[in-house]
């Protein structure tokens, strides 16, 4: 159960690359706060930042060319972003863990899966190799992997996708972490396997007031897993609520746009044919982001104001925040 401890508080997050182009700031002030035992879902399309601040919290931005410029990640006491590497090395994988969007390039293809599990039960458990590869063998079980006793002494190549997926989940939950950051964690798995994996992420914070920051795309899981929900766009984050104020209730005009792209049924229970509600146009780059918001040329609501100011985030009672400057203003909602 979610408490009102925070286990991490995210304060002004900026991370920017350096290009040929210049310099780009691609996260821009990024604040949120993660409870123990509480799920919090980021959503947004391909681009929007989401992965990047996952990358920034456990500093695995690339350097260079990459780098946080400002901002502080406060885990407990401490500011990740002035710790040292030794320091994060011993916090990543056990203190913190991240369930990676892509397994054949996060797995080392040379190394067993049992080898990369146990790894971390080595360095961070203390188990000698014996313990590791029998605590492997259960990781392995845990998530739905047949023959674990088998499966436990072969290498990434000979998994299918869904099974490389859980390798990972496996790998990300050895250690018990206090923080579990899942990138799509389920993206290739089928229903069932997607539902024992919630199951078991739900079944640690039950037994250790995990907190899990997941980024995906599917409102489905958001539906299902989220305690909060963390809308980003174009490298912001522009609404911020409970996950019945964000569904139920949108503030922000791009919220209303992706609740609006899920199929939606006709009168009948038996119609055939399932209507989708596009957001017009694209996100832009971020070097055609100017001074304004960045969703004005996509929002059908936007105003002179839009093009040359960015707006605050505006929290209501409740803890529900928008970052629009319609947020005081009637907002036609979502029907």
């Amino acid at each position: 159960m979610a408490t009102t401890e925070k286990l991490l508080q995210v304060e002004n997050l900026q991370v920017e690359f350096k290009t040929r182009r210049g310099t780009a700031l691609v996260l821009n002030g990024v604040n949120f706060d993660i409870k123990r035992g509480e799920t919090m879902c980021v959503v947004g399309e391909s681009g929007c930042g989401k992965s990047m601040t996952a990358l920034a919290l456990l500093r695995l931005i690339p350097s260079p060319p990459g780098r946080i410029r400002a901002g502080r990640v406060m885990f407990g006491e401490e500011d990740l972003v002035q710790a040292s590497e030794a320091r994060m090395r011993e916090v990543r994988g056990n203190r913190i863990s991240m369930i990676f969007q892509e397994p054949m390039t996060s797995l080392n293809p040379v190394f067993t899966v049992g080898d990369q599990i146990g790894e971390s039960l080595r360095l961070h458990a203390g188990l000698d190799a014996r313990q590791a590869r029998q605590r492997s063998i259960e990781m392995l079980q845990q998530v739905g992997i047949p023959a674990p006793e088998r499966r436990v002494d072969e290498y990434p190549h000979q998994m299918s996708g869904g099974m490389r997926q859980r390798v990972m989940i496996a790998m990300a939950l050895a250690c018990r972490p206090d923080i579990l950051i899942a990138d799509e964690p389920t993206t290739a798995l089928d229903v069932t396997v997607q539902a024992q994996i919630f199951d078991l992420l739900r079944d640690l914070q039950r037994d250790k007031g995990t907190a899990i920051l997941m980024i995906t795309h599917d409102m489905g899981v958001v539906a299902e897993m989220a305690d909060r929900v963390m809308v980003m766009y174009a490298g912001r984050v522009i609404e911020q609520g409970t996950t019945e104020q964000v569904l139920s209730q949108p503030g922000h005009p791009y919220t209303q746009g992706l609740i609006k792209c899920l199929p939606e049924l006709g009168s009948s229970r038996h119609a055939e044919r399932v209507e989708l509600t596009e957001i017009a146009g694209v996100m832009p780059s971020i070097w055609e982001l100017g001074s304004g918001c960045a969703f004005r040329g996509r929002c059908p609501h936007a105003m002179a104001r839009c093009a040359s100011e960015v707006p605050p985030m505006i929290t209501a009672d409740g803890g529900h925040g928008v970052a629009c400057w319609l947020t005081a203003q009637p907002l036609r909602r979502v029907a």
